[in-house]
């Protein structure tokens, strides 16, 4: 019993004695705030920040997600009066002058639960040494019995005290203070949209780059790859055309030569366009196409696929590549025996996930780290957010490593 009473009271009263001493703090820096707070831009940020303190402590003492904090207050000039009462989350902040109204109820109630028991005890115990002067319940204490029934009731009121009255205040004061100081509906959803864009501008950054890197390595491929095929191709035929004359044999050789060059210059262009759009996707769909890489991975994989409806082109290929890199990453690097795909759709929504019991430890890099682990992740997350999509890696030293990706479909 007395141990639940102190998990309870403790917490309560401490909440509530912390709140005092903000509170002797802020009436003691409210006369100079009201003369030169108008002119002083920081003071005013300072007020805001303190309103979304208070809520941050409030929420988590009533054991409640993270609230939603006030905006910061709007830039402005020293003495632009016109903009300070135009700052909504600078007027939402004003609610916190009023902590010090409450501070002295407050207080008394905290200082009656945390010493009221110990008080009752010492007075018990010492008021021989000056009768009359120790108080109990108020009462000065020059005799036992007064000393052996007040005490006692004092003890009690302490612990109802801290039990009942500190929680149910400090719990008062946390909601009025979640309630009093929430931004307004209007600010949150100009902070939704603000983080929205800085989102998609991200995103756009990401998708661009990936972009870029993309375009250079096709031109790689084809510069490298196919071009030199072909100009070896142009070559040999130009040499059997001059030699068909006098040593047909040659000629005949150079052009056959040249067929396996074609052959080989298309085999190589078409590995260029599978890195962009997979043909497999076209012939059998995203469910074959991925069928496909789980049949040609050397580890045992387990595949489910639910219904998936129609799915944009622009969607299914970024899926297929996040199966086909996260195959080759796990057959590289983890040390896995086993794989588990699941992909399936969830209304208007892509849903693909991607296990492996290896050992982990699987980080997104820009750049590949001394194992070359990384980068091909980093290449992952940028196709994702490309289209707007999510992917979320869970990978802990030891195992097992899941890539989950959301990829939106309207």
């Amino acid at each position: 019993m007395l141990k639940k009473i102190l998990s309870r009271g403790g917490p309560a009263a401490g909440y509530l004695v912390i709140r005092f001493f903000k509170s002797v703090t802020l009436l003691a820096a409210l006369p100079v705030s009201l003369i030169w707070g108008w002119l002083i831009p920081g003071a005013t940020a300072g007020l805001v920040r303190l309103a979304n303190s208070e809520r941050y402590r409030a929420a988590k003492y009533l054991g409640l997600p993270q609230a939603e904090e006030l905006p910061p207050a709007l830039p402005r000039a020293p003495g632009d009066v016109v903009t300070l009462f135009r700052d909504t989350s600078f007027k939402r902040s004003l609610r916190c002058l009023l902590m010090p109204v409450v501070m002295i109820p407050e207080l008394f109630v905290a200082a009656v639960s945390v010493i009221g028991a110990p008080a009752a005890v010492a007075g018990m115990l010492l008021w021989k040494l000056d009768p009359g002067n120790f108080s109990l319940m108020g009462v000065g204490v020059s005799n036992w019995f007064e000393a052996l029934t007040l005490g006692p009731l004092q003890i009690g009121a302490s612990l109802w005290f801290l039990g009942r009255v500190a929680p149910a205040l400090a719990r008062g004061h946390a909601r009025t203070v979640l309630t009093a100081l929430a931004p307004t509906q209007e600010q949150l959803e100009t902070a939704r949209l603000e983080q929205r864009v800085e989102e998609l501008t991200k995103s756009r950054a990401g998708a661009v780059d990936s972009h870029g890197a993309e375009l250079r390595r096709i031109e790689r491929d084809l510069h490298d790859g196919t071009q030199a095929q072909l100009v070896s191709l142009a070559m040999r035929i130009g040499i059997a055309k001059q030699t068909m004359a006098n040593d047909p044999e040659k000629a005949a050789k150079l052009l056959d030569d040249a067929r396996d060059g074609a052959e080989q210059a298309m085999t190589e262009l078409r590995g260029v366009l599978r890195t962009m759009y997979p043909p497999i996707l076209a012939d059998r769909g995203l469910a074959g196409a991925v069928s496909a890489l789980a049949a040609r991975c050397p580890l045992p994989v387990e595949l489910r696929i639910g219904e998936l409806g129609e799915v944009p082109a622009a969607v299914e290929a970024a899926a297929y590549f996040v199966v086909a890199e996260s195959l080759t990453n796990i057959t590289k690097h983890s040390a896995a025996g086993h794989v588990d795909i699941q992909l399936e759709r969830r209304e208007a929504e892509l849903y693909l996930a991607v296990t492996d019991d290896g050992i982990g430890g699987a980080r997104v890099n820009e750049q590949s780290d001394l194992l070359g682990r990384g980068s091909g992740l980093h290449g992952m997350l940028h196709r994702v957010q490309a289209i707007d999509g999510h992917l979320e890696l869970n990978s802990p030293i030891g195992g097992p490593t899941t890539v989950e990706v959301i990829l939106p479909c309207g």
